[in-house]
Order: C-alpha cells, then structure tokens, then sequence
C-alpha cells in the first residue's frame, strides 16, 4: 500500500530552510529528497500558494520561508498539501447490500472520522519551531548514514 509522505517530507525541508542564509533550489532540496526537482517545484508550489514560502527565479533564486516556524503548524502545512486523508483504512465496497457489510463499514468509519478528527487537532497544537528543537546547526546538505 503506497503511503504519503509529502507532510513529514515538507516539515523536513521546512526546518532546513530556517537555518538557511540564501534560498534553497529546488534541485538541492530534491537531492535532499531523493526526488525530482519538478515534484519539488510542484510541491512547494501549494506551500507558496498558502504564504508559507516564497520562490525567486533565475541565479541566487530558489525557495525561502515567508513564516516564522512558530507561526506555522502541523495542520497548516497539511491543509497545505491537499488535506489528503490521515487513514489509508479503506471500506469494502463488494455487497453494499450486505447488512454485515453496512455495520463493519459504519464502525470502521465512525472510528476513522474519530481518530481523524483527534489527530487533526493535536496538528493543530504543534508548531514546527517546536520540531526544530536541536537542529539549529544541522545544514541542509549534510547527508546521514541512512541517506538523509
């Protein structure tokens, strides 16, 4: 089952930018990534959208933040990218008429909308100055053993 990491994928890049003195290319935070510069430049396209980043093109151009870090949360940058679902749970669709079906699909459902509506609030709690906590002078190109 493929998941989505845009979100802990864009706090990383984020909490980098901070620390940054000059814009950030897209092709340097995707080699960070792992990815391509144009799933960058796609992805941060929705953040500036929103305000939290700005881009500069040409020479000494690239990515920045336009917010404070303790000015943005969790949820902002979710919201962000598209408010997919937090769950990959899906619900069986084979007998709609089935009654067992119809009571399984309803408590997963009214469990999920729960769990959902719970995390999306402690989201809203968190701040990513508080994510970055201990990271003052951790550089964007430094690499980690596993690949960072």
């Amino acid at each position: 089952m493929r998941k989505d990491s845009r979100l802990s994928r864009m706090l990383h890049v984020l909490i980098h930018m901070d620390q940054l003195d000059a814009p950030a290319t897209s092709e340097k935070i995707a080699t960070m990534l792992n990815t391509n510069p144009v799933v960058v430049r796609r992805t941060m396209a929705g953040l500036r959208d929103k305000g939290y980043v700005t881009s500069v093109k040409g020479h000494g151009g690239g990515w920045s933040l336009a917010v404070a870090l303790s000015d943005i949360t969790l949820l902002d940058i979710h919201n962000a990218l598209g408010e997919s679902s937090v769950f990959t749970i899906g619900l069986s669709d084979e007998h709609t008429s089935c009654p067992i079906e119809i009571a399984v699909n309803q408590a997963i459902s009214d469990v999920l909308i729960e769990a959902e509506a719970l995390l999306l609030e402690r989201f809203r709690d968190v701040t990513l100055d508080k994510l970055a906590v201990g990271f003052a002078d951790y550089p964007l190109n430094q690499q980690t053993s596993s690949g960072e």
